[in-house]
Order: structure tokens, then sequence, then C-alpha cells
């Protein structure tokens, strides 16, 4: 544990170093990146030795806060965590030291890189931590760090009011998290993850809906999503890679440690896990291919490569319940490997967006196109991002979403009718994922860098700087390499899903290898299929080198100027399947049609609210003000009025502890 901490400690000195240079902008980020850098690599250290070893490194400190002691683990689930955690964080943070440079006159830019090294700090301690009121402490400090990046532009009324939405979520997910650990402590008698014993199925019950709405708010599950697509846009694009990447993971990282503690899981519990994934993956993507905006889209994402996580989720416990070892190791195998893939693609694509969004000023889709002539790195990395995230073999988004379908496919065939009907569900629904998810991307690619420029903010795009450049070909470089490295990444999971199934590590391994075998040929005719397509665009260009090759414009259909606005447009592009879906998406159109024999100008706009904003958040939150006004009376202005609410408070509270 000596590296781990010394990490902390790097990140939390460089942190109040950043701070104290705030006056000094370069200085200030320099610091702050470095140390959110050095403190990411020291860290990681231990992770992947655990990672790869299966052992645990812990330390347990006596401290004065009661029921439990400071005690903090590394085990394989842990370890498998925080390699994403700090690898990303380290990426953004160079990323970051660039996209930040633009606000040094107008800033103080120690205050973000010292919450931004919170932030790092607030998501280590949350999935090391082994005692409740530690945990709880750690994730409070991780919300709100969160908190004041995502208001970092704190002037746009936007931005404030994203803030307001994610730290009112956040903390209702937090008020069923302490239930959970008050419930949880009263049958252990102590918060140390370690002492809870076995518990009724009636309590194990109660405390997985509380672990499944506490968690599912921070991971994003339907309906306790409607804070991503405010927060993710609004916090700065370095931030938000974060956020999304690995951040809302802590919430998986909750939900897969309390099933470890909860014991043998019924039926339902597997049921519940694969409805919610279904549900949050198909509405996910559904919602990103309806917008506007390029990091919205990118939010919406997110919740829908949650549900995919929790799909697999849901598929390994059916396995644990059912007894099928193949079951449980494929479905959990794959719902934490995606946890891995999506930090690492959906991280690339934030920070790509981000790149787009700084050199242009705008993350309006409609008003982009043509931009990878001006952006060439940035096009191409977004490319492989974009490819990766609709799950297209070999790159890495792939290798996890094949397992949970080999999973389901093996349940269908070798087991009983509720293994035929789950398994029907998560093929389904995973196909219809990955080809709404292919279609989104194949839109926000094509509408944002190719064609030709729609508006003057796409005309004047330039490439970024070499500290942004680098982040995205890491990131990329990762997907290619988890990708076409996956029968070995495959294996590596071997400890963690034993861990969680308490299947016997060989039997995992057993498995495990028969599938690394399988995706050995796949990435193999992938290959070959890539090969020889290049292999054939350089004999074409071979072919074509003493030849005079004319070119032209493309056919105009009789139009002598034709001009950008042409051009698909995200809206048009993604029609067909909003109005398919209409009834999900409950598009709302404003028209103004051609009119006369020479028409003048026509529009067409289109707005897609949230549905469980519009239809549930809104008239719950108008009631409870209704209601809670009438309570104005107690308000009378005066302080002796309120300091005896507080002694009555207190009265009540001495009189009920010694009844």
């Amino acid at each position: 544990m000596t590296l781990f901490f010394g990490g902390l400690i790097i990140l939390l000195v460089g942190g109040f170093a950043s701070l104290l240079a705030g006056r000094r902008p370069g200085l200030a980020s320099s610091l702050g990146a470095a140390s959110a850098v050095l403190g990411s690599m020291v860290a990681v250290i231990p992770a992947f030795r655990i990672l790869s070893n299966g052992l645990t490194e812990s330390s347990r400190l006596r401290w004065n806060l009661p029921i439990g002691s400071f005690f903090v683990q590394i085990d394989p689930l842990s370890a498998m965590f925080l390699i994403p955690i700090l690898g990303l964080s380290a990426v953004a943070a160079i990323y970051g030291a660039e996209y930040l440079s633009i606000y040094r006159e107008k800033r103080n830019l120690g205050v973000p890189w010292f919450f931004y090294n919170l932030l790092v700090i607030g998501m280590m301690l949350v999935v090391v931590a082994r005692n409740g009121v530690l945990f709880l402490v750690a994730w409070e400090i991780m919300s709100l760090a969160s908190f004041f990046l995502v208001t970092f532009e704190y002037e746009r009324q936007m931005v404030c009011r994203a803030g307001c939405i994610y730290l009112i979520a956040t903390h209702i997910g937090t008020a069923f998290l302490i239930v959970f650990f008050i419930l949880l402590g009263c049958q252990a008698g102590s918060l140390d993850f370690d002492a809870v014993p076995p518990m009724s199925s009636s309590l194990a019950g109660v405390l997985f809906l509380l672990a499944v709405v506490g968690f599912g708010t921070k991971a994003g599950f339907m309906p306790l999503h409607v804070w991503l697509p405010y927060a993710h846009p609004a916090a700065p694009s370095h931030v938000s890679a974060v956020m999304s990447g690995v951040m809302i993971k802590t919430g998986i990282y909750g939900l897969v440690r309390a099933l470890t503690i909860l014991g043998a899981p019924p039926a339902w519990w597997c049921w519940l896990l694969i409805a919610i994934g279904t549900v949050s993956g198909i509405l996910g993507v559904l919602f990103a291919l309806a917008q506007h905006d390029l990091k919205r889209l990118l939010a919406y994402h997110s919740v829908e490569n949650i549900g995919i996580i929790t799909i697999g989720l849901g598929v390994g416990l059916l396995g644990v319940n059912m007894n099928s070892p193949t079951l449980a190791v494929l479905g959990f195998a794959g719902g934490l490997l995606h946890v891995v893939n999506h930090a690492v693609f959906k991280g690339l694509l934030f920070l790509g967006a981000g790149t787009v969004l700084r050199s242009t000023g705008t993350g309006h889709i409609d008003l982009l196109g043509g931009i990878i002539k001006r952006m060439p790195w940035t096009g191409l990395t977004f490319l492989i991002g974009s490819m990766a995230i609709s799950g297209l073999p070999p790159l890495n988004g792939f290798v996890s979403e094949f397992l949970i379908y080999l999973g389901a496919f093996k349940a269908g065939l070798t087991g009983g009718s509720e293994a035929v009907i789950s398994a029907l569900i998560v093929i389904g629904g995973l196909a219809l994922i990955g080809g709404l998810a292919l279609a989104c991307f194949t839109k926000a690619f094509g509408v944002v860098f190719l064609g030709h420029p729609r508006s003057s903010h796409a005309e004047q795009a330039q490439e970024g700087g070499w500290g942004m450049k680098s982040s995205l070909v890491i990131l990329a470089a990762l997907c290619i390499l988890l990708g076409v490295l996956s029968p070995l990444v495959v294996k590596s999971a071997a400890n963690i899903v034993s861990e969680i199934t308490s299947l016997p590590l060989e039997q995992v391994r057993t498995e495990l290898a028969t599938v690394s075998t399988v995706l050995m040929y796949v990435v193999i005719a992938s290959l070959i299929l890539l090969g020889t397509v290049v292999f054939l665009i350089i004999l074409r260009k071979r072919l074509l080198s003493g030849r005079c090759v004319r070119q032209a414009v493309t056919w105009d259909c009789g139009y002598a100027e034709p001009s950008s606005r042409m051009q698909y447009t995200a809206t048009s592009f993604a029609q067909p399947l909003t109005d398919l879906f209409r009834l999900f998406l409950r598009t709302h159109k404003t028209i103004s049609p051609p009119k006369g024999v020479f028409p003048g100008e026509s529009t067409l706009h289109t707005e897609t609210e949230d549905i469980c904003e519009r239809y549930v958040y809104q008239p719950a939150f108008k009631w409870i003000s209704s209601a809670l006004s009438g309570l104005r009376w107690l308000q009378h202005g005066r302080l002796q009025v309120y300091v005896l609410y507080i002694a009555l408070t207190l009265w009540i509270l001495l009189i009920w502890k010694l009844m």
C-alpha cells in the first residue's frame, strides 16, 4: 500500500500547490497536471501487480470515528477499477493542461486543478475503502469535487442549472447509501465490510434495492440518469472524459461490491439488473440519436454503455443463481471488461469532442462539417473511438460485448426456459443497441467531420496542440491494442471473476481460455480483412500512378451553385429512426414549410426532451414544492424561534434514546 498512499500524497500536495499558485496560471496548470500524472502513475503500480497475482494488500488503522476503523484494501476487483481511473485521469490531465490555457487571462486555474486532483483522490478512496464511514466520506469528496468542476464556467446560466441538477441527484443517491450502510451496520455491529455476517433474504433484498438506487444514480441507470445530459456538456471536456469514463463507474463498483457482501442472489435480482440494463441501453442510444449537441450525444451514450455493463452483471448473476459456471464467468467478465473498454473509448470521444468545441467554438452538430481536412488527427482518432463504441471488431468495444453475447447464446442452448427467455432479451437488446449505436456514430462522425463546412465555426477549425493530440493518440492506440490483444486481456479477468462468483480459479481460467481461443480467430480474421483492404488501396494507387486521374465535383442534381445547406443534417439523417421510435422519444417538431410559387425561407426545428425528466421528475418536484410551501409558516425570521426548534428536537431525541 506504500505506493498507493504515495500517489495519494502526490495528488494532494500537487492540488494544494496548484491552488496556492493560482495567480500564476501557467505555473498552477503545470503543477496540477504534473502532480495528477505522477500521482496516478505511482498509485497504479500496485493495482497492476495485484491484478496479475490475485493477492490483496490492505491497511487498517484505528481512528476516533465510531463503528469500525480506517480500513483500506486493494483486491483484484478494486485493482480493475483503479487502473482505468488512474490511467484516464493521467491522460486527461495532459489534455487539460492545454485545453484550459485559453482561460489563463479569465480564471484562477489553481482552483480547477485542486478539485481535479481531489476528484481523483475521491475515486481512488471509493474503490479501496472497506469501511462504510470511510466509503461515504470518499463518496462525498468525489461528488463535491466533481460539482465544482462541472460549474467551472459558473457565469453561464446553463452551467449553473447543470450543477444544481447534478448536486441534487448525487445527494439523493447518497441518502439511499446512508440508509444502506446504517442497515448493514445494525446487522453487523460494525461498518467494516469484512465484519458483515450472513443475513436474511428479506433484509438482503432491501439492501440490494437501496444499492441499486444509490449506486445507480451515480452510474446513470434509467430513469436515474437525468443529471448526465446536463453535467457532461457543462464541464470542461477533460473533466467530462473523466466523469463519463470512470467516475460513473464507481456506481458500478459499489453495486458489484454490494453483491459480494449480500450473499447468494435470488432470481429476481438477476432479472431486475437485466431489465435495467436493457432499458438503459436502448433508451440511452435512442436519445443520443436525437441529440444536436455533440457532448450531450456522448452523455446519453454513457447511459447506453452503463446499460451494457449492467446487462453483463445481470447475466453473470443469473449464472450464479442457476449454478451455471459458463454463464457466470462470461457475464461478469464481459460486464467488467466493458468498464475498462468504455473508459478508453468514451474518454477518447469526449476529448475529441472537446478539441472540436475548443477549435470551432460550438458543439452544435448541424453547424459543423468538413473539419477532418483541418483537424486530421482529431478526425482519425474520433473515427477509431466511434468504431470502438459501435462494437466493431477488432477494436476493444467488440470484445466485452462479444463475451456477453456468447454467454447469452450458451445459456439459451444449454439452459431451461428461464435461461432461454433471458438469452432472447439479452441478445435482442444488445443487437438493437449495437445497430442504433452504429447509426448514431455514423451520423455524428459524418456530419461533424465529412462534407463541407456548414458555418463559419467549421471554417475556422484548426488542430489542437501536441498535448491534446498526444492524449487522443494514446487512447486511440489503446482502443486498438485492447482489441488486438483481447485473447490475453480476457485471461486477466480470471482472479476478479473468481472473487465475485466464488468459483474455483482454475475453472474460471478454463472457461476464459476457451473464449480466448474463439477471440483469437476473430482477431485474426479481422486483421486479414483489414490487411486485404490496405493491400487493395496500395495496389490501386500503384496502378493509377502512371495514369492521369481527373477529379470532378459530385453530381449536384442540376443545381448550378450547390451549397453546404444541401447536405444531410444530423436531424435529417436520423429522422427515419427517430420517427420509428417516436413513441419513446416524443420529439417536438416546429415546421415552417415553403409556400407560394417562389417560396422564401423555410425551417424545421426538432427538440427531443428526456421523457423521464418531463413526465416523472418535473411533475414530482412541482408536487413536492407545492406541498412544502404549506410549511412556510414555520419560518418566522426570528432567531429565538429557530433555537427553540433545535432545543425541542434535541429534547425529543433524548427522550427517544432513554426509552
